[in-house]
């Protein structure tokens, strides 16, 4: 088991193109969240290549028997979205793992400490130590929301080395504080932007996600 933390950066053209639209200030609201429906989706794509666990049979075409490969329905996979912007990759996805359970985690950043504060909870009492986890949060910037979220998941039995975390853009200060706390994790995202502001602002970053989404 590798323990450095992997952060890996699609080089897909639709990840490039969903991006700039998303981090373009002129986009609608209605076009950012189109733009967070198609990075939740090829982020998604690119996360579980080679991680799902499948299962060997044999099929019937209308023409003759041949071997055929399966997602095993039975092994457990379960997306987290950190509300309220996590909500905003979900959709896509969902699109990529129809049959994953979803558990809402709710946290709420401190504008002026930065410091999370948990308002919904709704993971189980003890995970499956066999889950593989998607956690869907768009930015991750002082890492501050992430820890308190791998914090919750750890304590409920999650196996780090299971989790991938999908984000639109993250900053060097979360990498830092997860490489340290959490070695094995794997992380995709559209970007690597490099510097965090006073108010807890990745810049150039696209603004506020959650805002941004819901036209608030």
């Amino acid at each position: 088991m590798s323990l450095q933390l992997r952060v890996y950066v699609p080089p897909h053209p639709l990840i490039k193109h969903w991006l700039a639209v998303a981090r373009d200030s002129g986009t609608p609201s209605v076009l950012f969240r189109s733009a967070m429906t198609e990075l939740g989706r090829w982020l998604a794509y690119e996360a579980i290549r080679d991680w799902l666990p499948t299962v060997e049979t044999t099929i019937q075409t209308p023409l003759a028997e041949c071997p055929a490969t399966f997602i095993n329905p039975e092994a457990p996979l379960c997306v987290i979205p950190i509300l309220r912007a996590g909500l905003a990759l979900l959709e896509g996805i969902q699109t990529v793992v129809p049959l994953a359970s979803v558990y809402h985690l709710g946290i709420a950043r401190n504008e002026e400490t930065l410091e999370p504060t948990c308002y919904l909870n709704k993971l189980p009492a003890q995970f499956n130590p066999e889950t593989r986890v998607i956690i869907s949060e768009p930015m991750l910037a002082t890492g501050g929301t992430i820890m308190a979220t791998m914090q919750e998941l750890t304590s409920r039995g999650v196996d780090p080395s299971l989790v991938r975390i999908i984000s639109v853009v993250v900053a060097p200060a979360a990498l830092k504080r997860l490489s340290a706390e959490y070695p094995t994790l794997n992380i995709y995202t559209a970007t690597i932007d490099e510097v965090v502001n006073e108010q807890g602002f990745i810049v150039p970053g696209l603004g506020d996600a959650g805002d941004r989404t819901y036209g608030t």
